[in-house]
C-alpha cells in the first residue's frame, strides 16, 4: 500500500506504475481516492470548526446562567446540541469514507522500482545470472517420484486416499534427507548471522492483510472455519506479523531472521495441484528468511538474500539462475523480485526454487511497522527469500545427483545430516 499523501501529489505516476503493470482497468481508482481524500479533509475540517464552535458556545452558557439569562442559554443550548448531531454524522462520514480509501488503496500496487524490466507475464522475465554448468547425463532421467519410488521412499497412492491429491508420504532415506535439507538450510543461515525462528503456523486476518494482496489471499491460504485463524502459506506472512504495531529503534536495525515452518497452500488457478509429483502440493516445509530493515538498506539486503539462496544450492553443485521478474509478474506489494531456478537435467530447463522479494515499506505501512529515528517515526522496508523448500529442492537434488542404477549420490554437505552416510540405495 502506498502512501496517499504520494498518490496525492504524484497521480500521474501512481497511473503511470499501473500501467506498467498491465492493470489499466484498476486506474479510476486513482481518482476515486483523490475524490474522496477531498471529501474526508472537507469533513475532518468541518468537525473541527464543529469542535471549536462548541467550546465557544459552552463558554457563551456559563456565562449567560451567571447573569441570569436562562433564556438565551437555552437557546444556545439548542445550537450545541444541532452542532453535536451534525458532528456525529461527520464523524460517521468520515469513518465511511476513510473505509472506502482503505479498501482503494489496498488494490493499488505499489510503486515498482525503476530497474524493473516491464513485461505482461512471467514470459517476460530476464534472465540475470547462471551459476555451474548445466548437466546432462548420457542415461535417461526418470521422473522424480519415480526415481523416489525406486528409492522406496514415497507413496502417493496411500497419501491420496487419506487426504486427496496435493500431499505424500516420504519414507525411509527420503524421508531423512528431506529433514537434513532443511537442517542444513537452517544451519547455513545461521553462519551468516541469522537468527533462528520457529514462528505461529496460523494467523489472523489483520495479519493477513498486511501482509499480502486480497487476490493472493483467495487463491493461497486456508481459513480456519469458525475462527479468525488462517494456515501460513510461508512463514514470511508469520514472521512479518511479528512486528505488527510495533516502533523499532532504529540502532537495533536490521532484524535478519530465519524461520522454520510448515506451509499450506490452496494452489487454485491455472497451475492446479499435480496428480503425480511433489512439484505443487498443498503442505510441505521450507527455511525461510527475512529481513526488517532501514529504507536505505533495503536493496543491499535484497542483493544479499537472492545470492544465499544461490550459495547454498551451489554448495550442493546445483545449477541455478537468477530470473528478474518484469513489472507484471510482481505481486502488486513487491518494489523488486527475483527468482531462483534450479538446473533440471531431466527437463533440461531450470525451474523455480526460491523468490526473493522486495516489498518496500508496502507491508510495513499496512501493519504499522515503524523505525524511531532521531527525527521521528518513519516505517521500515521489509524482505523476504526463500531459503531452502524440500520439496522443489528435493527434484533438484536427484536429478542432479543421480547415478545410472538409481541411487543418489548425497552431497558432501549433507553427510552429517544422514549419519555419514554418501549415497541413498534402490530398494
Amino acid at each position: 500500500m502506498i502512501d496517499i499523501k504520494f498518490l496525492r501529489e504524484n497521480p500521474d505516476i501512481v497511473k503511470e506504475n499501473i500501467k506498467k503493470k498491465f492493470q489499466d482497468e484498476k486506474l479510476p481508482l486513482v481518482d476515486e481516492v483523490i475524490d474522496l481524500d477531498v471529501k474526508v479533509r472537507n469533513a475532518k475540517q468541518e468537525g473541527d470548526d464543529l469542535r471549536a464552535s462548541r467550546n465557544k458556545l459552552s463558554k457563551q452558557i456559563g456565562a449567560l446562567m451567571g447573569q441570569g439569562k436562562k433564556e438565551e442559554a437555552e437557546e444556545v443550548k439548542k445550537q450545541v446540541a444541532e452542532n453535536a448531531a451534525r458532528l456525529a454524522e461527520l464523524e460517521k462520514l468520515e469513518e465511511e469514507l476513510n473505509e472506502k480509501i482503505k479498501k482503494d488503496m489496498m488494490v493499488i500496487p505499489n510503486i515498482i522500482d525503476p530497474s524493473v524490466p516491464i513485461g505482461k507475464d512471467d514470459s517476460e522475465n530476464v534472465e540475470v545470472t547462471k551459476y555451474g554448468d548445466p548437466f546432462v547425463p548420457d542415461f535417461e532421467i526418470p521422473y522424480h517420484t519415480d526415481i523416489m519410488e525406486k528409492l522406496g521412499g514415497i507413496d502417493l497412492d496411500a497419501a491420496r486416499r487419506v487426504a486427496g491429491n496435493g500431499f505424500y508420504y516420504l519414507i525411509g532415506d527420503v524421508a531423512r534427507i528431506h529433514s537434513a535439507v532443511i537442517s542444513y538450510a537452517r544451519d547455513f543461515m545461521i553462519n551468516r548471522g541469522f537468527t533462528y525462528c520457529v514462528p505461529p503456523f496460523m494467523i489472523r486476518s489483520a495479519v493477513v492483510d498486511g501482509v499480502m494482496s486480497f487476490a493472493e489471499m483467495d487463491a493461497m491460504m486456508y481459513k480456519i472455519e469458525g475462527e479468525d485463524l488462517y494456515l501460513i502459506g510461508t512463514s514470511e506472512h508469520s514472521m512479518i506479523g511479528k512486528y505488527i504495531d510495533t516502533i523499532i529503534p532504529e540502532d537495533t536495525l536490521p532484524h535478519t531472521l530465519t524461520s522454520y515452518s510448515p506451509c499450506f497452500r490452496k494452489e487454485k488457478g491455472a497451475h492446479g495441484i499435480e496428480e503425480r509429483g511433489i512439484y505443487r502440493i498443498h503442505q510441505f516445509e521450507k527455511q525461510e528468511m527475512i529481513v526488517v530493515c532501514k529504507p536505505e538498506d533495503s536493496m543491499m539486503w535484497f542483493n544479499k538474500l537472492w545470492q544465499n539462496t544461490v550459495d547454498l544450492f551451489r554448495s550442493m553443485d546445483i545449477p541455478v539462475r537468477t530470473l528478474e521478474c518484469c513489472s507484471g509478474d510482481l505481486a502488486d506489494l513487491k518494489v523488486k523480485s527475483f527468482d531462483v531456478e534450479a538446473w533440471s537435467p531431466r527437463q533440461k530447463k531450470y525451474f523455480e526454487v526460491g523468490s526473493c522479494s522486495n516489498l518496500g515499506d508496502a507491508q510495513a505501512r499496512r501493519l504499522r511497522i515503524r523505525i524511531k529515528g532521531e527525527n521521528g517515526n518513519y516505517f521500515a522496508h521489509t524482505l523476504n527469500n526463500t531459503v531452502a523448500a524440500p520439496p522443489r529442492m528435493l527434484i533438484a537434488l536427484f536429478e542432479n545427483n543421480l547415478n545410472e542404477d538409481g541411487s543418489i549420490r548425497i552431497p558432501e554437505v549433507l553427510r552429517p545430516y544422514m549419519g555419514g552416510k554418501d549415497i541413498i540405495p534402490v530398494k
